[in-house]
């Protein structure tokens, strides 16, 4: 017997590539179960998946950086906390500190939707039913109606996981003159935030002031205490974007509504930005 259920849920995270540096994503989840009828004569209860495979997605790689085996530095374990220390792209330097559970570290070359998958089997399949034989999975990303662009970021006001200094998300850009779309304009965002980290401003401190790693010359430096513990960072300064604002998409859509207007004044501004799959908010200026 077949049970499927399909966008369980979503997974926002930011995952380590060698060529892009941190990258931001948004996959839905579709979960096929294959077993025999238990004593309730259903494979799993529909409440069951739901609340304990979506747990579990949750606790593993959800709103974390996740980490394969094939990076160009290294990842070491400090007890309570873990450091990151690595090259990417054109020279591209990244290092970041956090508790030990803003990592997912995947026993995988490289980080794709096949690895993740993989890794998710690997990690729910001991904790089901014996009723259930296999499972399948499928991660896709959200069918864009506009131009997208993947970001990293961490909100330490934040009381849940969003505090993780580098998670992300692959997101959708709407921007409107006039009621009128503007393609060229969502291109334009879209091409400048790709794969970029985008930091606020109150958190930036200097090298000097980091505690667990180190920076390069060309880097800025990130870090704040919040309910989780402390994290700090340090990354090539071309692959950031310092933003005056807090980086909720409440704020970003904000942010970028005032951007577009000053480059438009005489217009009325309406900017949608997303934050991962089928929710954002809305600006007008």
């Amino acid at each position: 017997m077949i049970l499927f259920v399909n966008a369980l849920t979503v997974i926002d995270l930011s995952y380590l590539c060698n060529k892009r540096g941190a990258v931001g994503e948004s996959w839905i989840v579709d979960l096929t179960l294959h077993g025999k009828l238990n004593e309730e004569s259903m494979v799993l209860d529909f409440g069951l998946v739901k609340k304990q495979i979506k747990g579990i997605i949750d606790q593993c790689i959800d709103h974390k950086l996740a980490i394969g085996n094939q990076i160009n530095g290294q990842v070491e374990n400090h007890g309570d906390y873990t450091t990151l220390d690595c090259t990417f792209g054109d020279d591209h330097h990244l290092a970041m500190s956090a508790p030990n559970q803003a990592f997912c570290l995947i026993d995988a070359d490289v980080i794709n939707e096949q690895s993740v998958i993989e890794f998710l089997i690997a990690t729910i399949m001991p904790q089901l039913p014996s009723n259930i034989d296999k499972i399948e999975i499928e991660l896709k990303p959200e069918h864009s109606k506009s131009f997208y662009y993947h970001y990293s970021h961490g909100l330490k006001k934040h009381d849940g996981n969003c505090q993780r200094i580098i998670h992300g998300h692959r997101s959708q850009i709407g921007i409107a003159l006039d009621g009128m779309a503007m393609p060229r304009l969502q291109k334009q965002w879209a091409d400048k935030w790709q794969d970029i980290y985008l930091a606020t401003a109150e958190d930036q401190i200097q090298a000097p002031q980091l505690q667990h790693i180190s920076a390069k010359e060309n880097d800025l430096c990130f870090a704040y205490t919040a309910a989780q513990g402390y994290f700090e960072m340090a990354i090539s300064k071309e692959r950031c974007d310092i933003l005056p604002i807090d980086t909720t998409v409440e704020c970003i859509a904000g942010y970028l509504a005032e951007q577009v207007k000053a480059q438009h004044p005489d217009n009325d501004v309406k900017v949608t930005a997303y934050e991962g799959v089928a929710k954002g908010s809305i600006c007008y200026a």
